[in-house]
Formats: structure tokens, C-alpha cells, sequence
């Protein structure tokens, strides 16, 4: 049923699912400008080989650098911490790992001053100090390591290891790491322009940014796009192109694109209309834990779009949503649909959603198809 057709003036209406779909969306966006610049370890691109530890490149165990890391060289004392780390030839040691990580990092071996770094951010293999994190993050980040730049940023940005919260700090370490091309530091400058943390707000600039992000591969960049191009913020409006964008940012396993493409598809915007379509993506971000998709799927049932009406499983999805997003959900649609049922039906409705929340959404009953 398309948004120009008469609707059952009882059922919940169509709007409210997307403007409540919408406004969490964003919410998250910019939630994610401290989640995403989380950087794992062993993401770094050491540089070239020195001639004394040209054989140790090769063999990066124990046997094959320990002499030469004796004598000094950096190099072969980085890939002998990375041995150590990884377990390679020899067995994980993380207290050796930071011990020949620190020596390196001593003389100046970046990536080692990196590593060394998230040994203190994390507590394995020394104690955990961000002070300590922060001071190598620094000296790698000095270097023009991209990765040391990013995590010194996110350091201003939660003023941890001694240093004061500040945001245009946080900037100025993420701009040079998103100009190497760091597609993390990319999405998060987008996000800091989005909201004007730091720097001046400016829709466009993020848009930029979130445009060499996504075309990096970062897996969030998509979904800010589609954003963007939903309500025209930064860029011109064009549902057809926020579609696309969610599309990419769906594949990639992103909840809120997920039910963002759905609500697409359930309004016929930006693309043919399908409910059908719409209730498989928003079971897909159901599943995922998304509360906007648990209450948009519930909807879907309660009037009978694009599956077969099943009060039931509209009350299971709706008490279900209600919980996950902490009350935030309309809860009329909810009362109007728990008016419909029995007691009996209510109560196996209550033991449903309850085993949903249980098992993280994997077991609520859903078939494979509409």
C-alpha cells in the first residue's frame, strides 16, 4: 500500500515509522564519532627493512631475529615484539612482546611506538596506563604514523591520559591521518563537520569526507551518505542517491541502513515500493538488535504489509522494540495492538518476545520468508 492510498484510520500510520527510524539514525551517526576511532592492533605498515635486519624480514620468529635484536637494531627488536605477540615461533608472551616493542620504541621505531602504545591502553603485557598510551601514541603520531594520529585524536576527544578533552586537538591529529587516506580518520572528520566538534559545522565538508571514507571502504562512511542525501544536508536531496548509499551500507551489515532501506521501500521512496522487500530488511535489522526495525516490523504486521496480519507477532515485535530502546518507541501502537488479543494470546505473546530478548533476538519466531 503506497502513501497515497487510503489507510485503516485504527492502524499505526506510516509516518511515524519513519520520522522515529530517521531521528534514531542520527543518533547514532554521531554517537559514532568516538566508537569508530577504536583502532585494533597490528594494523600498521612498517617501514622499510634495515640492511642489519634484512634477514629477519624473512623469518620473523624468534630464531631468525634474536641475535640481531640483541646487537640493537630496531627493526629485528620490532619483529622479534611481534613474535612474541602473535605467538610466532615461539610462545605469546605479551610482557616480552612490549619488553622488545619498548626497546625499539626507544630508538625511535614508530610502529613499535604505536604498538607499544595499545600494550598500555590495554593492560596486556605491562599495566595498564593511558598516560603512558598517550605519551607513545604521541612520538608514533609525531612520526606521521596514521594510526598513532587517530588514537591520540580519540585520547583529546575523551580527555584520558592525563590530557584535557579537547576537541579542536582531536581535529587537528585526525586531519593529517584522513589526508593519508585512513579511512576511519575520514569518517570521523566527516562526523566532526557534521556537528561542529572541533571545527566550524559544515554539511558539505562532511559530506566530503564521508564521500573518501566510503570510497576506503569504511563500513559506517555509506550510511552517513545516505543520510546526507535523505534530507538534503550538505548536498543536494535526492532519495534515489540516499537509497543507493544505504543500499552499500546495508550489504555491509549496518542495522540502521538496513531498516533506513526498508523504510525506502516501504514508502516508495527512492525506489519502487515493496513491502514485501521491506519486511525481509527490516527482520534482517531486527535481528541485529536495531529497536527502530523490531518496531517498524512489528508495524508490518499489525496492518498486514507485506505479510500476512498476525496480531501476535505485531504485539511480539512491538513489546520487543519497547524494551531494546529503553521506552523511546511509541507505545499506542503497542496498547492498540495488545487491546486486539486475549488474555491467553497475550500471555503467549509475553513468553515469545520474552525467549526473543533471551536468546539476543536469534530465536522469535520468524520464518526464512515473509
Amino acid at each position: 500500500m503506497g502513501r497515497s492510498r487510503s489507510r485503516n484510520p485504527d492502524s499505526p500510520p506510516r509516518k511515524l515509522r519513519r520520522v522515529h527510524t530517521l531521528l534514531a539514525a542520527v543518533a547514532v551517526i554521531v554517537a559514532g564519532a568516538v566508537i569508530a576511532l577504536v583502532v585494533t592492533r597490528g594494523t600498521v605498515t612498517a617501514p622499510a627493512t634495515s640492511s642489519t635486519a634484512r634477514g629477519c624480514e624473512d623469518d620473523r620468529t624468534y630464531a631468525g631475529c634474536l641475535e640481531r635484536a640483541k646487537a640493537g637494531d630496531p627493526q629485528a627488536q620490532f619483529r622479534l615484539a611481534e613474535a612474541y605477540d602473535g605467538g610466532e615461533g615461539v610462545p605469546e608472551d605479551d610482557a616480552a612482546a612490549a619488553e622488545w616493542y619498548r626497546r625499539a620504541a626507544e630508538q625511535g621505531h614508530r610502529d613499535a611506538q604505536f604498538q607499544l602504545a595499545t600494550l598500555y591502553d590495554a593492560g596486556e603485557g605491562v599495566t595498564q596506563d593511558a598516560a603512558e598510551a598517550a605519551r607513545w601514541y604521541k612520538r608514533a603520531a609525531e612520526q606521521g604514523l596514521a594510526v598513532a594520529q587517530q588514537n591520540l585524536a580519540l585520547m583529546y576527544l575523551e580527555g584520558r591520559g592525563g590530557l584535557a578533552r579537547d576537541t579542536a586537538a582531536a581535529v587537528r591529529w585526525l586531519m593529517p591521518a584522513a589526508e593519508q587516506g585512513l579511512a576511519a580518520a575520514q569518517y570521523n572528520l566527516g562526523v566532526a563537520y557534521e556537528t561542529g566538534d572541533g571545527v566550524m559545522e559544515d554539511d558539505a565538508e562532511a559530506v566530503r569526507w564521508y564521500q573518501k571514507a566510503a570510497d576506503a571502504g569504511h563500513a559506517r562512511a555509506p550510511y552517513a551518505l545516505g543520510l546526507k542525501y535523505a534530507s538534503g544536508d550538505g548536498v543536494g536531496r535526492d532519495p534515489v542517491e540516499a537509497t543507493r548509499w544505504y543500499r552499500l551500507a546495508a550489504a555491509r551489515g549496518n542495522a540502521e541502513a538496513q531498516n533506513d532501506l526498508a523504510v525506502m521501500y516501504d514508502a516508495g521512496e527512492g525506489v519502487a515500493e515493496d513491502d514485501a522487500e521491506a519486511v525481509r530488511l527490516y527482520r534482517q535489522a531486527a535481528a541485529a538488535g536495531n529497536p527502530s526495525a523490531q518496531y517498524n516490523l512489528g508495524l508490518m504486521y499489525a496492518n498486514g504489509e507485506g505479510v500476512r496480519r498476525d496480531q501476535t507477532r505485531a504485539y511480539v515485535w512491538l513489546s520487543v522494540a519497547a524494551v531494546t530502546s529503553g521506552g523511546t518507541t511509541d507505545r499506542a501502537a503497542l496498547e492498540r495492538v495488545a487491546s486486539s488479543l486475549s488474555t491467553a494470546t497475550r500471555d503467549i505473546a509475553d513468553r515469545l518476545a520474552a525467549t526473543c530478548r533471551k536468546t539476543a533476538f536469534k530465536d522469535c519466531g520468524e520464518p526464512a520468508g515473509p
